[in-house]
């Protein structure tokens, strides 16, 4: 008596499976082609549409934002906002219920009905099972994939779920009792967690509330480029959207809207002249090593910047970055100034012992030339050289060059023994009739000149004033 009575309550369960499809009548869902909208709730209680996810990096929270009021294809535009500004509850139960919202239309009623296909067959081949073992597992397999299945879809149709969920413990019950056990495991009885607590959804915002989400958005923002284009769209959309809109709203948000571009327009204006002028003059307190001026040149900055109402962060980061390297190259300058004065005394006492050899390689010119130029050139001339050479590189290999001169005196060393080789050259070629000897001294000879023209520019450059690199 007690199995025909287990089978009728598992055929009973089995057939009404089946009946659980339909949806329960407060069941509300989105329709399948509905746009993929979120809301960003705000901790001041208003809210941003997001088509799409939001994206959180770091302390900022980055989305497209719906600006005209076409649902199926709106205007999109790009919103950064501080994370800070967000209330993370609210955004997160509502896309939570977006998203099971969406579920329930598109893929929900299917997923539904293969899972009451399974629990359906499940219940049937216990009813045809003759061994009242093997009757157990199927139903109780059936009641744990019931249980787990909720909480992977959205918790849609949990209500209904909750009631076979209620018939199989019924059955498991009555299977357990009918093999004698005596004890029952109390999780088959308990029921799956109760729905969590959504957000409710919203409808699509109308025409004026999405102009008034983008001017919030554009409050909203740190950037001043960004809050001017969001402004520039909700102007657009007062004038696209006009005969959807209430006119003296329209017609007052919009003489709103257009002032505060004329603001920040103005503002970047004064931003732009600001870092021009500081600009300007840290560069040339710079060019003139005043450390101290250009320090007051950042005063001056920070003052400009409170005039201003310290309306454009960003631009003053850029600007105070510019004009700490400016500082930074003023320091450098002046230690470069500051080494050169005490070394000063030392350069000119080089420029002093090596000045008298320096103008006889330079006197060698035109004789040098004339052996570059293949241009002839006498006995006496090619002696002279010869003879100056030696003269030159007896004097400077007494001389020990402070290091600002090492390189210089290499060059007057090189170019005296570069003259010295033209004229022996020179001598050989005329001595042979050797054209090639005569081309080898022409190109010592034009070393000897560039190397020596080198070495008069350097010593005199060593006496400049050292300045910033152009």
């Amino acid at each position: 008596m007690a199995g025909a009575s287990l089978l009728c309550l598992l055929v009973g369960a089995a057939a009404n499976v089946p009946f659980l499809l339909a949806a329960s009548p407060d069941e509300v869902v989105q329709p399948a082609d509905a746009a993929p909208l979120f809301r960003v709730f705000l901790k001041d209680g208003t809210t941003l549409m997001s088509y799409g996810e939001l994206a959180r990096v770091a302390d900022r929270v980055v989305f497209s934002m719906p600006t005209s009021a076409s649902v199926d294809h709106p205007q999109l535009h790009l919103v950064d906002i501080s994370s800070d500004r967000v209330d993370w509850t609210r955004t997160i139960n509502y896309a939570e219920s977006a998203r099971a919202s969406r579920y329930a239309a598109t893929r929900g009623e299917t997923d539904y009905a293969m899972l009451t296909t399974v629990i359906a067959q499940a219940l049937n081949d216990v009813a045809v099972t003759t061994d009242p073992a093997k009757r157990l597992p199927i139903v109780e397999r059936a009641r744990k994939l019931l249980a787990d299945w909720p909480p992977k879809h959205y918790n849609y149709k949990q209500a209904d779920v909750r009631q076979m969920i209620s018939m199989l413990d019924e059955a498991i019950a009555a299977l357990r009792a009918a093999a004698g056990a005596q004890r029952f495991d109390l999780n088959l009885v308990a029921m799956v967690d109760a729905l969590p607590l959504v957000e409710p959804l919203l409808p699509p915002p109308t025409a004026q509330e999405t102009i008034e989400q983008t001017l919030a958005a554009a409050k909203l923002t740190d950037s001043a480029a960004e809050r001017t284009s969001l402004f520039a769209v909700a102007v657009a959309s007062i004038d696209r959207d006009a005969a959807y809109l209430p006119v003296k709203w329209a017609t007052e948000t919009k003489a709103t809207v257009v002032s505060a571009i004329t603001r920040e327009v103005e503002i970047d204006h004064a931003y732009r002249h600001l870092g021009t002028r500081i600009l300007q003059l840290a560069g040339d307190r710079a060019r003139a090593a005043d450390v101290r001026g250009v320090q007051h040149v950042l005063s001056q900055m920070k003052m400009g910047d409170e005039a201003l109402g310290y309306a454009r962060p960003d631009a003053i980061r850029s600007i105070v970055a510019a004009v700490e390297e400016q500082l930074d190259a003023a320091r450098r300058l002046r230690l470069a100034r500051d080494r050169w004065a005490l070394k000063l005394p030392e350069l000119r006492a080089y420029r002093d012992s090596v000045s008298q050899s320096v103008q006889k390689l330079i006197r060698l010119g035109p004789a040098l030339e004339d052996i570059k130029g293949l241009a002839g050139s006498g006995p006496t001339a090619l002696g002279s050289i010869v003879k100056t050479a030696a003269d030159i590189l007896k004097v400077v290999a007494d001389i020990h060059p402070p290091d600002e001169f090492r390189d210089v005196h290499s060059l007057v060393v090189s170019a005296t023994q570069l003259a010295d080789s033209a004229a022996r050259l020179r001598r050989e070629a005329a001595l042979t009739g050797n054209m090639a000897r005569a081309w080898d001294a022409s190109s010592a000879a034009a070393g000897a000149l560039m190397l020596s023209e080198r070495a008069r520019v350097e010593i005199q450059s060593a006496f400049r004033l050292p300045q910033l690199p152009r």
